[in-house]
C-alpha cells in the first residue's frame, strides 16, 4: 500500500531496470533469413528491404561466417529461382544440384556448426507463384504435399538440420515426417509454419524472390484458400496442435507484430518451441519511417523484438538480427 510500496523504486536507474528486467533479447534468440541467387560475386540490395541483400553462393559463405562471429548461429534459407527453371510442379525443387541444395552445402562447408533451416514451398519454383500445384483454378493439396515431402528429403540429403514447410497445405507435416523417416533422416527436424496468415505484409519478401502469384486467367490471385484468414484466432490453435500431432518439432506464427495474441495463445497451449517470423513488411515499415526521420530506428526495432519475445516466442526469424546484435555489443 502506498506510500510503503513505491513501484518506481525499481525503475530509478538503468542498473536496477536491467537487474529486474523480465524479457531479454540475446543473439541465440534469432533465426536469420538469407536470400540466395545464382551467379558469382552478387550482393544485390532488395529495393523494398533497405540494407538486405540477395547473395550468390560465394557471398553466402562470407555472410554465414560473419553471422557466426556475431553469435548468430541459425539461418533460414530461401532461393530466388530463374524464370526458365520454374514450372507448375516445382521440378527444380527436386534437383540435387539445385540452388537450395548447393546453398545448404555451402553453409555447412563454411560453418559446419551453423544450424541450417530451409524453406519448403513451391512458390519460388512455381511459374504461377503459388505454394502448390495449380489446376482448374484450384491449388491442389495432396499432389502438392507429395512434392513437398520429396523436397524435404532432398534438403535433408544435402545437409539441412531442419526443414520449414511454409505452404499451409493440409497434412504436409505428417507426409514430410514419414518421408524423412522412410529415408533414414530421423534426426532432421521440422519447423512448421503452423499459423501462417494471408497477410498484406509479405510484399517485399515476394519482391525479393519474385514469387508473387501471377495475375492470369484461371489462376487464384492470392493465397487465401490455403493461408489463414487474419480474422481467425481459435483456428490457429487447431492448426498448431494438428502439426504437433503430425510430427512438428517447432511451430511458427507468421507475421509477428499483428499476431502477438496468437503467439501467446499458442504458447499457452503447447510444449514445443514457438517461433515467430517478423516479416518483410514489418522490416520495411520501420526502415522507411526511420529514413523519413519519423521514428528512432533502433529504439522501435528493439521494442518490437521485445514485444515478440514477451508474447512467448522462443525463436525470432528477423531481418533485424544483425542490427539488433550490433546494439547488444
Amino acid at each position: 500500500m502506498y506510500p510503503l510500496i513505491r513501484n518506481r523504486r525499481l525503475r530509478s536507474s538503468e542498473a536496477i531496470r536491467s537487474l529486474v528486467r523480465e524479457t531479454i533479447i540475446t543473439p541465440s534468440d534469432f533465426l536469420v533469413p538469407l536470400f540466395v541467387v545464382e551467379g558469382k560475386g552478387i550482393k544485390e540490395e532488395i529495393p523494398s528491404m533497405p540494407n538486405y541483400y540477395r547473395l550468390s553462393l560465394d557471398n553466402l559463405e562470407k555472410e554465414v561466417k560473419e553471422l557466426w562471429r556475431m553469435g548468430l548461429c541459425s539461418v533460414l534459407l530461401f532461393v530466388k529461382v530463374p524464370d526458365n527453371l520454374k514450372d507448375n510442379i516445382g521440378s527444380e525443387a527436386l534437383n540435387e544440384n539445385g540452388l537450395m541444395q548447393l546453398a545448404i552445402k555451402t553453409v555447412k562447408n563454411a560453418c559446419p556448426e551453423m544450424l541450417v533451416m530451409t524453406d519448403v514451398a513451391l512458390d519460388p519454383y512455381s511459374s504461377y507463384g503459388h505454394d502448390g500445384i495449380v489446376a482448374d483454378g484450384q491449388i491442389l493439396n495432396d499432389e502438392s504435399v507429395e512434392v513437398l515431402a520429396e523436397m524435404s528429403v532432398s534438403h535433408a540429403k544435402a545437409g539441412a538440420d531442419f526443414v520449414a514447410p511454409s505452404d499451409m497445405m493440409d497434412g504436409r507435416i505428417l507426409s514430410i515426417r514419414e518421408a524423412l523417416e522412410d529415408e533414414g533422416y530421423t534426426n532432421t527436424g521440422i519447423m512448421a509454419y503452423s499459423a501462417k496468415y494471408a497477410s498484406a505484409l509479405y510484399g517485399p519478401f515476394r519482391d525479393a524472390l519474385d514469387s508473387a502469384p501471377v495475375d492470369i486467367k484461371n489462376v487464384p490471385k492470392d493465397k487465401k484458400t490455403y493461408q489463414m484468414d487474419s480474422a481467425n484466432r481459435s483456428e490457429a490453435i487447431k492448426e498448431t496442435l494438428m502439426d504437433i500431432e503430425e510430427g512438428a518439432d517447432i511451430v511458427m506464427v507468421k507475421p509477428g507484430l499483428c499476431y502477438l495474441d496468437i503467439v501467446r495463445d499458442i504458447k499457452n497451449e503447447v510444449d514445443v518451441p514457438v517461433a515467430v517470423y517478423q516479416v518483410s513488411g514489418e522490416y520495411a515499415m520501420i526502415k522507411a519511417a526511420a529514413e523519413k526521420g519519423w521514428l528512432d530506428h533502433d529504439a522501435v526495432m528493439m521494442e518490437q523484438l521485445l514485444a515478440i519475445k514477451r508474447a512467448g516466442a522462443n525463436i525470432i526469424a528477423s531481418y533485424f538480427a544483425k542490427d539488433a546484435v550490433k546494439l547488444m555489443g
